[in-house]
């Protein structure tokens, strides 16, 4: 992998996991409220699912790979 698309894939990681971070606080967030939105919550882990999806596929882009 080229230095600076790796530099870009790292990137991208960072701003997945920081979105990830953000849903899983709004989640926890409705989740506590009373009135709790459950079609938003859903669809909010299913865009965190999605988000988790995409990061291990950077990730995986990131590791060498390995002969066994």
């Amino acid at each position: 992998m080229a230095a600076g698309n790796e530099q870009e894939v790292r990137e991208e990681l960072v701003k997945l996991r920081e979105e990830h971070r953000r849903l899983d606080g709004e989640i926890l967030a409705l989740e506590n409220a009373s009135r709790a939105d459950q079609l938003l919550i859903t669809r909010l882990k299913r865009r965190k699912l999605k988000l988790k999806d995409q990061i291990k596929a950077f990730e995986s882009q990131l590791l060498p790979d390995i002969i066994a």
